[in-house]
Order: structure tokens, then C-alpha cells, then sequence
């Protein structure tokens, strides 16, 4: 196994050699060397390490809230089964919230491990947003984005050490990291598009995502997630996924206000 691996290294360093291409921001793309198996491994691992660390993300327990988690489910899966989601049956799709009402932001590993924080659930109106938010994180799994954009910050043989076994205190550091994991420009604007695109078959109004970054606007900012921290635009990202839902029809969902606030009141 250990030769294996080594002489899979040095493939993997003459295909990076030969393979580098731009994106439209002009930095060099990585390629994503990974199969749909890994990431769903490697997702499961980042998981296991995630849920073994209650003091950096208290994950509420289930049994404890079972109608906060049927809220979540019920928008996870309207999403899921919108039949625009590629790894719908590939990947786990699994949803947890974690409890801390200062942290405006949800994350979704490699995988298809969903995490959503108390504070993002509380400072949304309405389930539309919720859900374009979570479309948004779902985007990043489903086109890959997430071990794109791990392999860029640690490097394919550090990545592939970790499905190995062999790198257990870099998996603790990736797990740590993954609320703050940076994507690109052009990554952030594809998931905000595929946000629309699974919202739209819906009852949701598909410009949840848009409703969500005029709320950071109207509120000054703040602290938001790591894909509007990254990229502080958030009025061009509105009137680019509103253009989105235009040309996709302009058909107008619902918000689901009243539901989403029983929601927000079955939490702690």
C-alpha cells in the first residue's frame, strides 16, 4: 500500500506540472484529483473529527430538539428533491445545527455533511432565506468546490495522507477550519446560481440567497459568513442572482415566514 501511494504521488506532481489553467480572478486553478469516493471518505472523516470536538461546535442533539430537526430535514430534503441536486444519491446528506447565536454562517463538508449555527437560523425572517443559504453550502459539495478548494490550501499529498490514515493532526486542523474554508470568486458565484436553481423547482422563492445578503446590507454588515467575508459584495450579488432568476422565468415562490418561526422558537 505504501509503495502504491508513493508512486501515486509522483503522478499526481507530473499531472499538476502539466495541467495548471486560470480562473477568471487569473490565479492558477487546482485540480481536483479527487474521485466522488473520496470526497464522500474524506467527508466522512472530517465529519467523525467535527462531532468529536463539541467544545469548538456544540451540536445539538436530536432526540433533545426533534422538531427543530424536523424543520431542518424538511428544508434539506424539499432542496434535495428538487431533482437539480447531481449527488442527490451519492452523497449523505446529513444535517446537523450547532448552538452558538453569535455565528451567522452554515458550512457543508465534502460528502454532503451539513452544519447550520443557531445564529444564522435567528437572524433570518423566513425559510426562503434559510433555504437559499443552505442551497448556497449544498452548491459547494454537489459541484465540488469543497475538496477543490482544500486541496489548494494544504496540497493533494497531504489530503490523500489523510484518507490514508496518516495525517491525523492535519484532519483535526481541517476540521477546525472548515467553517472559514475560503472558495473562489468564481466558486462563491456558482453557488449562489445553483442556490437558484435548486430553489426554483420549489415552493421557496428562489432569490432566498438574495434575500439573505440584503439583509447583511440593511443591517451594515456584520458578521457574516465566510462567502460574504471573502468576497464583500453583496449588493452585485443580489442583482446577479435576481438576473439569474429572470432568466430562469422570474416565477415567484413563497417565504414561509410563519413556519420559519416556529422554527426559531423551537430552538434554545
Amino acid at each position: 500500500m505504501k509503495k502504491n501511494f508513493k508512486l501515486f504521488g509522483i503522478a499526481v506532481l507530473v499531472v499538476l506540472s502539466f495541467g495548471g489553467c486560470k480562473d477568471d480572478e487569473g490565479n492558477t486553478r487546482t485540480i481536483n484529483l479527487f474521485t466522488l469516493q473520496d470526497d464522500i471518505d474524506f467527508g466522512a472523516q472530517v465529519a467523525a473529527e467535527i462531532e468529536s470536538d463539541p467544545a469548538t461546535y456544540p451540536i445539538l442533539d436530536s432526540a433533545s430538539y426533534p422538531e427543530a430537526y424536523g424543520h431542518l430535514r424538511r428544508i434539506t430534503d424539499t432542496l434535495l428533491n428538487s431533482g437539480k441536486v447531481r449527488y442527490r444519491d451519492d452523497f449523505v446528506w446529513q444535517t446537523k445545527i450547532i448552538h452558538d447565536d453569535s455565528i451567522l454562517n452554515a458550512f457543508c463538508t465534502p460528502g454532503g455533511y451539513i452544519y447550520v449555527y443557531t445564529g444564522i437560523i435567528k437572524f433570518l425572517d423566513s425559510e426562503d432565506e434559510l433555504a437559499g443559504v443552505m442551497g448556497h453550502e449544498i452548491a459547494h459539495a454537489d459541484e465540488r468546490h469543497s475538496t477543490e478548494a482544500l486541496t489548494k490550501q494544504y496540497g493533494t499529498d497531504v489530503l490523500f495522507a489523510i484518507l490514508f490514515g496518516n495525517d491525523q493532526g492535519t484532519l483535526t486542523q481541517i476540521a477546525k477550519g472548515m467553517l472559514g474554508l475560503s472558495y473562489s470568486r468564481a466558486n462563491e458565484s456558482e453557488a449562489d446560481m445553483r442556490s437558484v436553481d435548486y430553489l426554483y423547482p420549489t415552493q421557496y422563492d428562489a432569490r432566498g440567497a438574495a434575500r439573505f445578503f440584503e439583509k447583511i446590507v440593511d443591517a451594515g454588515g456584520g458578521s457574516g459568513p465566510e462567502f460574504l467575508s471573502t468576497h464583500p459584495n453583496p449588493e452585485n450579488r443580489v442583482e446577479a442572482i435576481t438576473t439569474y432568476w429572470e432568466d430562469k422565468g422570474g416565477k415567484t415562490g413563497e417565504k414561509f415566514e410563519s413556519r420559519y418561526n416556529d422554527f426559531k422558537k423551537s430552538l434554545p
